[in-house]
């Protein structure tokens, strides 16, 4: 069984995400690929296929929602994600135990208590149903239903309950934190693309693999959300590989092996962006010591950027600056590096105003902690 190196795995990787060179595929085609993209704030999907597409514009996802190509919801580890609308219907359904068991959280239960969630979410299907409402409009009108029961909560549950998406403008370009108000519709009506009947984990499998693999069970289970994917996992015709520490990894057949010593460019990824969370093992993009120094902001999501294809700091967006922090100081020659990808990216999140002034890109619109 061929053992594969760290850098061999950090490599293979880059690759299969698009980050060791920007691909021309279609911007449907990478959300396909990278199979969800973490949603949790709408400029971080947009951030993330700046980085990996060639010449992406932010009307290129804009469209994409818009005619309905693309959805946001829940799904994989129970959060926000956008995935081609074809997908969420078969994604959605495959991780709705992990969703569904958000009502079991003792923020729910004293409300719950004595309520049928068949009835909740009948209702709360009906009423979506009957025309686009936000979700404190459901709320209100779930709470006129089931008297004495806070409607808030029960809006949530039953977007744990049924598959529900988030249409435009939730999700589209111009919001670094969360809108206010949340639109709701059900995917199938929203799409036009029936909901699977029952789980497809073979699939989840398979497509988790093609884009993050080699990988072992646990590592699919980490993305996902799910458990006890083992036997699923050891019943697809894969080859393995071992880890130096002797670790099981599985993978398609047919999918490259990168060259361990292929050059890889910086490359800025966006919050919560899955090339750094899709494994449970992440050490192949970010050292144990360096997911420690961000462990305490790292549920509001902190954007990183890579040198040589590994994690080397943080970055952020504000005040009209972009502010890059270093973990560990960067020779002169990776520091211009950085901020060599980091003019482009300036341009790209600052906004048309400050893309068109003449100091766009400037020394004083890039900061270095």
């Amino acid at each position: 069984m061929r053992v594969l190196s760290l850098r061999t795995l950090n490599r293979t990787l880059l690759e299969r995400q698009f980050l060791l060179e920007r691909t021309p595929l279609p911007v449907i085609d990478v959300v396909r690929h990278l199979v969800a993209m973490q949603a949790q704030e709408p400029n971080w999907p947009y951030v993330g296929l700046w980085t990996r597409v060639k010449g992406f514009a932010h009307g290129e996802l804009t469209g994409l929602f818009q005619d309905r190509g693309v959805v946001r919801g829940t799904m994989v580890r129970r959060t926000q994600h956008l995935a081609a609308a074809e997908d969420f219907g078969w994604l959605r359904p495959s991780v709705q135990p992990v969703v569904r068991a958000a009502v079991n959280q003792s923020y729910f239960a004293p409300h719950l208590e004595g309520l049928d969630l068949d009835e909740l979410a009948s209702a709360g299907r009906e009423l979506i149903r009957s025309g686009e409402l936000t979700r404190s409009e459901l709320g209100r009108l779930l709470e006129e239903r089931f008297p004495g029961r806070p409607g808030a909560r029960l809006a949530l549950v039953v977007e744990s309950l049924e598959s529900v998406v988030y249409p435009p403008p939730n999700g589209v370009w111009g919001a670094w934190g969360n809108r206010t108000s949340t639109p709701l519709a059900l995917a199938d009506e929203w799409t036009g693309v029936p909901m699977a009947a029952r789980a497809d984990l073979r699939t989840l499998v398979l497509r988790y693999l093609a884009s993050f693999g080699p990988a072992g069970v646990m590592d699919v289970q980490a993305w996902s959300g799910l458990t006890r994917l083992r036997e699923v996992v050891e019943s697809l015709p894969l080859r393995t590989f071992r880890t130096v520490d002797g670790k099981v990894l599985y993978d398609l057949p047919d999918a490259p092996i990168a060259d361990s010593g292929a050059p890889a460019p910086v490359r800025f990824l966006p919050a919560f962006d899955n090339a750094a969370l899709g494994h449970k093992d992440r050490t192949r993009l970010i050292s144990d010591a360096d997911r420690r120094r961000i462990a305490p902001v790292a549920a509001l999501g902190v954007p990183l950027f890579l040198v040589d294809g590994f994690v080397r700091g943080s970055w952020s967006f504000k005040d009209g600056a972009l502010r890059i922090t270093p973990f560990r100081p960067l020779t002169d020659a990776e520091e211009e590096a950085v901020r060599a990808e980091a003019r482009p990216l300036f341009g790209f999140v600052a906004g048309p105003e400050a893309r068109a002034g003449a100091g766009a890109g400037a020394p004083e619109d890039i900061a270095f902690a």
